[in-house]
């Protein structure tokens, strides 16, 4: 998943535990309608005979309410994943080129790929010219230098990426990810 998922394990673990659950009640509304389990009749109702009291629709309207609306708010953190990325326009006295941002990233992120400890790199270069940055996730191996690999990004790799986009700034959001399952992580 992407750097910039931060919910990516919550939302898979809920994923799970919301898709056993349906498939769990789903098989118990089965083995019941079947009969294989006994523990309702097949013909009862779903409400017992009598209507409840009208807290208890309140109760169940305002829970309802809140789980939808919870439910919105994790969407909504779903669509902040990356940066928006866009194409980038120079104009020039002799014409205009157009730059895919991604086309822009990638030697970069070859290029840092090759420093010793590197496993993986994941860059994304956001926004405009005028308010450019640069998104990006470094996996390192555990014996990895993080002090070294920080120091030939500042002093090499970054530089050289700004010198190419003819940038006088350029913001980068760094983020160190190990590549151990040991959930340990430096920024």
């Amino acid at each position: 998943m992407s750097s910039h998922n931060r919910p990516a394990r919550l939302n898979r673990a809920l994923l799970a535990l919301f898709g056993l659950l349906l498939i769990a009640g789903g098989g118990f509304a089965v083995a019941t309608h079947f009969g294989k389990l006994t523990v309702i009749k097949p013909d009862a109702t779903v409400l017992p005979a009598g209507t409840p009291s009208t807290w208890v629709y309140y109760v169940v309207a305002a829970a309802t309410i809140v789980a939808g609306l919870l439910m919105v708010r994790w969407l909504a953190a779903q669509l902040v994943r990356k940066p928006k990325a866009a194409a980038w326009v120079f104009d020039q006295d002799r014409g205009r080129t157009e730059l895919a941002a991604s086309t822009a990233c990638a030697p970069f992120a070859a290029e840092v790929g090759g420093y010793p400890g590197v496993r993986d790199v994941s860059a994304a270069l956001a926004g405009s010219r005028e308010a450019a940055s640069l998104a990006l996730v470094v996996t390192v191996e555990q014996d990895g230098d993080l002090t070294e690999i920080r120091r030939r990004l500042d002093e090499e790799g970054v530089p050289r990426l700004r010198q190419a986009l003819d940038l006088e700034e350029l913001p980068v959001r760094l983020e160190f990810r190990f590549s151990a399952k040991t959930g340990a992580r430096a920024k």
